[in-house]
């Protein structure tokens, strides 16, 4: 495989920024260096690896992403990764209100080294879905998984489907009708890469192998589709299983995030 300072090198080059079709509601908006994402079940903003401003010059532009969601009553997110310049970012990010979240794995693999098929165990069965109803179970999932209300995700699943069906494919993992794990696969067009997202599971089904059935059903859609790379954002749970799977980490990536004061 390339090295990690070329895989670095790619993904900061392909995978900085959001995907070109924003579903319904959704939109772009470009402040400087920054991207700015609107209409999500909260704000996002996306930079390259170097912002560019330094000193007070980058105050005002953390200021100008958290008073723009302020204003509209919003959290927002900005993605930060562990090699983003300039060093002292996070320190003004926490300055002007915003929080870290659990800091997760950046994972680069081969897709054509991922895609060898999995036995499931028995009852199990993976597929493809995009009807409504599905997404609507996948959130039902994720809510007992995390023990939080994800109901969001299944309108943004749903709404991502609408906008670029040949950007998504989600996929359950599901048993006597019910679903027990899902998971997604973004394609990035004009890139070399494709995201892992998801991957989550009822706990009484882990450690049978539905995980990494996922990530063999989805390495073999996005061989097919000429994708070299799979990325992942992953947990601490997860990195272990996808480094045995010969995924190698490449840099951390740490939400920081703002959210508006409880009335």
């Amino acid at each position: 495989m390339t090295d990690i300072d070329s895989l670095l090198m790619a993904y900061d080059e392909q995978m900085r920024g959001a995907p070109p079709h924003p579903p319904t509601g959704v939109t772009y908006e470009q402040d400087g260096p920054l991207l700015r994402v609107v209409g999500q079940f909260r704000g996002l903003v996306s930079a390259p690896r170097d912002i560019g401003a330094r000193g007070a010059e980058l105050d005002r532009l953390i200021a100008r992403q958290r008073d723009h969601f302020a204003a509209r009553g919003e959290a927002v997110e900005w993605k930060i990764r562990g090699h983003d310049q300039p060093a002292d970012l996070t320190d003004r990010l926490l300055a002007a209100g915003f929080l870290p979240e659990e800091q997760e794995t950046v994972l680069i693999g081969l897709a054509e080294e991922m895609s060898a098929p999995v036995t499931l165990p028995g009852g199990v069965a993976v597929r493809q879905v995009t009807a409504d109803a599905d997404m609507h179970r996948i959130a039902a999932m994720e809510s007992a998984v995390w023990g939080q209300d994800w109901s969001w995700l299944g309108h943004d699943l749903i709404a991502r489907v609408s906008a670029a069906p040949d950007e998504i494919a989600v996929m359950v993992a599901e048993a006597d009708g019910e679903v027990v794990a899902a998971a997604w696969l973004v394609f990035r067009a004009g890139t070399e890469f494709a995201g892992l997202w998801g991957g989550s599971t009822l706990s009484a089904w882990r450690g049978r192998g539905i995980y990494r059935a996922l990530v063999a059903a989805r390495a073999e859609l996005a061989v097919a589709r000429g994708v070299r790379f799979l990325q992942v954002d992953a947990s601490d749970d997860s990195a272990p299983i996808l480094r045995r799977l010969g995924f190698r980490a490449v840099t951390t990536t740490t939400p920081y995030v703002w959210s508006p004061p409880q009335r």
